[in-house]
């Protein structure tokens, strides 16, 4: 039996530098938060060490290398993980509120811990 798609329900996009709801692009074509919008995604790099290419299809960004094929966006970021990280470090030192609240949470330990024994 085929269910149909409600409006709205098909695809949610997030910003690759945040991970917010993505509902602008930025001048790469990449869809970013409205805080982003002006900063572009800089060079990714394959496993085979080859730079990628990005481009846009029907279902979104995606990378294209000469040697390894199409992968998607997801994978891309997940093979550099380092070149976002730069970003999101900026951003915890710019909202030391939530570093904080992060920083006040306690932790926990029961006797059925192994922790508990150090």
């Amino acid at each position: 039996m085929h269910i149909p798609k409600r409006y709205g329900e098909s695809r949610i996009e997030t910003c690759p530098f945040c991970g917010r709801q993505a509902i602008n692009k930025n001048p790469q074509g990449v869809p970013v938060c409205n805080d982003h919008k002006d900063k572009n995604l800089p060079e990714f790099k394959c496993v085979c060490g080859s730079y990628l290419l990005m481009q846009e299809g029907k279902f979104g960004i995606y990378f294209n290398c000469m040697k390894c094929g199409n992968m998607n966006f997801k994978k891309a970021l997940e093979i550099n993980p380092n070149i976002l990280h730069a970003e999101k470090t900026k951003e915890k030192i710019e909202r030391p509120e939530i570093a904080k609240r992060q920083a006040a949470r306690t932790e926990t330990i029961r006797s059925d811990d192994s922790r508990y024994f150090r």
